[in-house]
Order: C-alpha cells, then sequence, then structure tokens
C-alpha cells in the first residue's frame, strides 16, 4: 500500500516580479509545508530605489496577498528585503497590517523578519552585505538604526539586474572581506542573492552568526506557522540560536 499523503501546512509568498530563486525558498521548507509563491505586477524597473519605493506599496502587496488566500496559507511572507525596509520601520508595519487586513491569518515581511531574528540572537551590532547600489544599502542602514541596529561595516555590489546569477564564491568572499571584529553577525540583503549554501560554512570560517534575506523570511514564517525550518548548520536554525 502507499503511505498516505502528507498533511500540508501552507506559507503564501508574496515575492517581487523578478524573484527568481523559488527553488531556494523551498530548501528551508520541511515536508509537510507547501510554498504557494505569487509575484508582485510586473514593470520595466531595474533593481534601484525607484522600484523599491514602487513594490512597497501596501495596495501592491496586499493585491497579491489576496492572490494566494484560495489555498487557505496559515501564514504570508512578503519576501523582499528593499521592499519592506525602505519606507523604515513605519513602512514596514504598514506592509504586515496590509496583508493581514487582506485575509492573511498571519504575515510577515523580510526586513521584520530580520529585526526579530537579530532580537532572537541577542545582536545589535551587524556587517552587512548587500547586492545593492550605495543609496540602497544606506536605505537598509537607516532602517537598522532606526530599528536600534548599529552597522559597523557595509559592502555592496552594485548591481541593478540578474542578482540571482552572483555566484557563490563572489557573495561569500564578500562577506569574509565585510566581516569586522566589532560585528556581531553579518546579514546578507536580498530576496533575490542566493545564499542557502554559503551560510554554514562562512559562519564556521567567521564563528558568528551569518543571516540571510531569504533564510530570515522563511524561518520567521515556519516559526509563525509552528513549524522548523531546514538548514543543516546554519546558527539561526539552531537549538542554542539564543545562546550564540
Amino acid at each position: 500500500m502507499r503511505p498516505p499523503p502528507l498533511l500540508q501546512t501552507g506559507i503564501g509568498i508574496v515575492a517581487p516580479y523578478d524573484f527568481a530563486l523559488d527553488r531556494e525558498l523551498w530548501r528551508w521548507a520541511p515536508d509537510d509545508v507547501s510554498l504557494y509563491l505569487t509575484r508582485m505586477p510586473y514593470l520595466p524597473l531595474a533593481a534601484t530605489l525607484e522600484m523599491a519605493i514602487h513594490i512597497s506599496e501596501p495596495a501592491l502587496v496586499a493585491r497579491s496577498a489576496i492572490d494566494v488566500l484560495a489555498v487557505s496559507p496559515v501564514v504570508t511572507a512578503y519576501a523582499c528585503t528593499s521592499g519592506s525596509f525602505v519606507g523604515g520601520l513605519a513602512g514596514e508595519a504598514r506592509l504586515v497590517a496590509a496583508m493581514e487586513n487582506a485575509g492573511a491569518p498571519a504575515a510577515v515581511t523580510t526586513s521584520g523578519a530580520l529585526l526579530i531574528a537579530l532580537r532572537q540572537l541577542g545582536i545589535t551590532r551587524i556587517a552587512v552585505v548587500t547586492p545593492y547600489t550605495e543609496d540602497l544599502t544606506g536605505g537598509l542602514c537607516a532602517f537598522l538604526a532606526e530599528a536600534g541596529v548599529d552597522v559597523v561595516a557595509t559592502a555592496g555590489l552594485g548591481l541593478t539586474s540578474e542578482i540571482w546569477t552572483v555566484p557563490y564564491e563572489t557573495t561569500a568572499a564578500l562577506i569574509r572581506d565585510t566581516d569586522s571584529p566589532d560585528a556581531e553577525a553579518v546579514f546578507v540583503s536580498c530576496t533575490n542573492l542566493p545564499t542557502y549554501d554559503v551560510i554554514a560554512e562562512v559562519e564556521n570560517d567567521l564563528d558568528k552568526p551569518v543571516l540571510t534575506a531569504n533564510q530570515v523570511t522563511m524561518w520567521s514564517a515556519l516559526t509563525l506557522a509552528g513549524r522548523q525550518a531546514v538548514g543543516p548548520g546554519q546558527r539561526l536554525l539552531t537549538a542554542e540560536a539564543g545562546r550564540v
């Protein structure tokens, strides 16, 4: 006899129109969780401050959240760092409220998930690595400062397109080069930057947590859903996360 199918817990994912890493998000999901991805309406904009402002519109995020309600996700996550930090803490809160008002039982954004992860780890000083141009990297630092997090070092790749093609080796080298003795952790921004197979290796090298946009998004959404994220060796996901 065939075994009965696993009962699935659904998580809705609202992503920007250029998101290319569906498979990476799935790698954090346990077998009894299904991800229901939807994308925001397309506009011919590069990955710049202009795009971040556009995709931070609560009405657009709410519209996409509605698109996955038919399959009853228990949590909906807005998987975008820049779109959720560009409006500051108040803008991030408006996005969560927009998804919940649209019918999501619970909601989280990538930037909000980062703050939750930092509180979980007891971390207030970080280095920041991004694929962004300087103005977007500065926007992330301003968001973190507003939340009481000190950014002690930053580096960006200056990219405005095809961020999903950046090799792991490039990202790992940038993390190592940007890390500072003053940083308690390193955060790698952008949900379109591949990071899954970088995290544990670089954490071991640096002996400190390396948090990434997709990791914190999935960790937070799965926690809200009562599930554990899958990521061998990743400090945020371990039982001792709060004592790192």
